[in-house]
């Protein structure tokens, strides 16, 4: 397949753009990123970005025809048909990026219906917008008694977010069921979440046994992947769940906040975060992971912050992270070297308030 030529506009500081950077390398392996241009405020009311950045843009695009843009930023559909008339090429925005990333890495039938419904939910605003650009006041036909085709997609949307909800509801008494089943059995469920890219489906294979797919790639667990692991000869489920990410909408969050339901009600919840990172990168991930689980009211005393990828940092950067954040007793774990597991695995049962008849080793 041929590649698509993609200029970028983000904004102008390391974390956004080396995010924005990764979103458009895991969207699609044919974007070719040509350009990246910056700016301080992206939410400008006809094009989201400025109208000097606009002609800036068209200048380049005169000398270097390209294939796509795309705006690190949450855009009306207005916006989107301002740029795509001034540049005469496609626009996406970063939630329709995102989707696009959800869409290549679903997997299972529920996941698939999941970003259906978030797509749904970003489309609908965005079919209005349409609607209001093509008709203004007027309606078509005889004594305006006619129909637009975007009226018909929107009715055509709300139908099949209908239908995707019913079917997300069996799904949910399915798992529900599932649950119970586990609850009668009597064995406590353990939940890894925190930011996309953050070790948790290493740790999980770690822990399992297990041989998911780990990569660099944001986003490459979609699903919600529950599997058992043993300490000292006590059964524990360990469930592995989507990454979050900075500026997640909540229409995003919701739609996915079924498959996240299992690991809400998790005896513990295992936030991971990569002590690696710059203090600034890890502030931005760290609150925007508590900022998710807040709108979602996860229960805040079964949350454990783990530091994870500890073989790449050293104890100096783990005590300022504490001392700058005021993180109450992290744990920090290395799955490549194995640093930190056995302890990791003595605060789960003393959490749990299970007797570890074995000493840390």
């Amino acid at each position: 397949m041929k590649s698509k030529k993609v200029i970028l506009i983000t904004y102008p500081d390391d974390f956004s753009e080396q995010e924005a950077k990764s979103l458009v390398e895991s969207a699609s392996e044919n974007y070719m990123l040509t350009k990246i241009f910056t700016q301080k405020y992206l939410n400008h009311s006809k094009y989201g970005i400025g109208s000097g950045k606009v002609d800036e843009i068209k200048d380049y695009l005169k000398e270097n025809p390209n294939d796509l843009v795309i705006i690190d930023e949450r855009l009306t559909g207005k916006m989107i048909y301002n740029l795509e008339k001034e540049f005469g090429i496609k626009v996406i925005d970063r939630e329709r990026l995102i989707l696009d990333i959800f869409y290549s890495r679903a997997t299972t039938n529920e996941a698939k219906l999941q970003i259906q419904l978030a797509e749904i939910k970003y489309e609908l605003p965005q079919v209005r917008e349409k609607a209001k650009i093509l008709k203004g006041n007027e309606r078509p036909g005889k004594g305006g008694s006619g129909e637009y085709i975007v009226d018909v997609k929107f009715r055509d949307l709300k139908r099949r977010m209908g239908f995707i909800i019913e079917k997300l509801n069996q799904a949910r008494q399915k798992r529900k069921l599932y649950q119970t089943q586990r609850l009668n059995s009597n064995i406590p469920v353990i939940a890894l979440v925190g930011y996309t890219s953050a070790g948790k489906t290493t740790l999980f294979n770690t822990l399992t046994n297990e041989n998911k797919e780990t990569s660099g790639s944001l986003f490459t667990t979609l699903t919600t992947t529950t599997r058992s692991f043993f300490i000292n000869n006590k059964k524990f489920m360990l469930t592995d769940t989507v990454g979050f990410i900075s500026r997640l909408p909540t229409y995003m969050i919701e739609a996915f906040k079924s498959t996240l339901e299992e690991s809400l009600d998790a005896d513990i919840i295992l936030l991971l975060v990569d002590s690696s990172q710059s203090l600034d990168d890890f502030q931005i991930k760290y609150y925007s992971c508590w900022q998710i689980l807040k709108e979602l009211d996860v229960n805040e005393t079964k949350v454990i912050p783990v530091f994870t990828k500890f073989d790449k940092t050293s104890s100096e950067q783990i005590q300022k992270i504490i001392g700058y954040f005021e993180i109450q007793n992290p744990l920090c774990i290395s799955t490549k070297t194995g640093y930190g597991l056995r302890k990791l695995e003595k605060v789960i049962q003393q959490q749990l308030k299970i007797p570890n008849p074995l000493e840390i080793r």
